[in-house]
């Protein structure tokens, strides 16, 4: 493999853009192939769903493909796939039909204690480790304000899925990716003040939220270990106090896009308590997994009828010093193949 600074490089990229603009499908994909699957990132960042991105690549990709006549080469090839990149994301944000209106569950469940938080629903999916794992790093500069793992985890994505969509396009060119103000101004046809001041109100936005978004953690660590194998054996025997004991005073549970949310041990213990998983008739199994940065479980429960566990959705750890700082729960089992997790398990 060349040199980057190898200037043969350019004479390559050169005749591979030739190739692609007289139509040559295989030269557009050997340009856009090592771009993909930060695109792919870059639109879950924008719209918090994985299969929702994915999407969104597919899109962006045509579109690129039928447009490539009108690359000129003023930007990067980069820089102009992140332009049709956040605007077809800016487009699925806008197209209120893409998501329904009513959030199922949105009420606690029978019996559960008053929120500590209403929060407001959000469309949120985990987005898997094992799709992060090379993901180059090329962020870089001055404007760079969060790492690329930090900009993935779940503070952080939440935390978009709060804001005006122009905000979160704002807030992920200048404060994740590095662009300028007068580049991302091009992007996304605007004016320099208009994304100042964006990026003003998005910043805020991230400032206000109950969770600051925090890097992943170091993985697989004799401490991590320890902690993880301790919350899947109290989780899975049903031992609510055992689970408590390994949260922060302050800890959240989370389960969007329903919006309620509790925080504290006795808050999260008493809602816990509610809950009919444990149900010595069901069982429940936990799968270790990894998620945003983040620890995470596949988990499921027991079927006495069909002699299986089935899968019932994600729970996502975020930990901090030797502790959990917050528990979510995604119920969507539509991302499990995703995770390489199965529908169900052997009883």
């Amino acid at each position: 493999m060349r040199e980057e600074g190898d200037p043969r490089v350019g004479e390559v990229a050169a005749d591979l853009i030739s190739k692609a603009r007289a139509g040559d499908g295989d030269a557009f994909r050997e340009l856009t192939g090592p771009h993909r699957r930060e695109l792919q990132v870059h639109c879950y960042r924008m719209l918090g769903s994985f299969q929702d991105a994915e999407d969104a690549l597919q899109d962006t990709l045509l579109a690129a493909w039928q447009g490539f006549g009108g690359f000129d080469g003023r930007a990067s090839l980069r820089t102009w796939l992140y332009r049709i990149a956040t605007n077809r994301c800016l487009n699925a944000l806008r197209d209120g039909g893409r998501r329904p209106q009513d959030v199922p569950g949105a009420d606690p469940p029978a019996g559960a204690p008053e929120p500590t938080r209403w929060g407001e629903p959000i469309w949120l999916q985990p987005y898997p480790d094992a799709l992060l794992e090379g993901l180059p790093d090329r962020t870089a500069g001055p404007d760079v304000l969060y790492e690329t793992k930090e900009a993935v985890g779940l503070a952080f994505v939440s935390g978009l899925q709060r804001m005006a969509p122009h905000q979160r396009a704002v807030l992920v060119l200048r404060d994740v990716l590095g662009y300028r103000a007068a580049e991302v101004a091009d992007m996304l046809d605007s004016g320099e003040a208009a994304v100042n001041s964006a990026l003003q109100r998005a910043r805020a936005v991230i400032d206000a939220a109950p969770e600051r978004p925090a890097g992943g953690t170091l993985p697989d660590s004799p401490a991590e270990r320890k902690l993880l194998s301790r919350f899947a054996d109290a989780f899975q025997r049903g031992d609510v106090d055992a689970v408590v004991e390994l949260l922060t005073e302050d800890a959240w549970i989370r389960m969007p896009p329903q919006p309620h949310e509790y925080q504290g041990r006795a808050a999260i213990a008493q809602f816990l308590r509610t809950r009919d998983i444990w149900r010595a008739d069901l069982g429940i199994r936990l799968v270790p997994t990894r998620a945003n940065g983040q620890p995470a479980f596949g988990y499921y429960m027991g079927d006495p009828n069909a002699g299986v566990s089935r899968a019932a959705g994600v729970l996502v750890l975020t930990l901090a010093d030797e502790a959990i700082t917050t528990i979510t729960r995604f119920g969507d089992t539509g991302v499990l193949p995703y995770f390489g997790l199965p529908r169900t398990l052997p009883s």
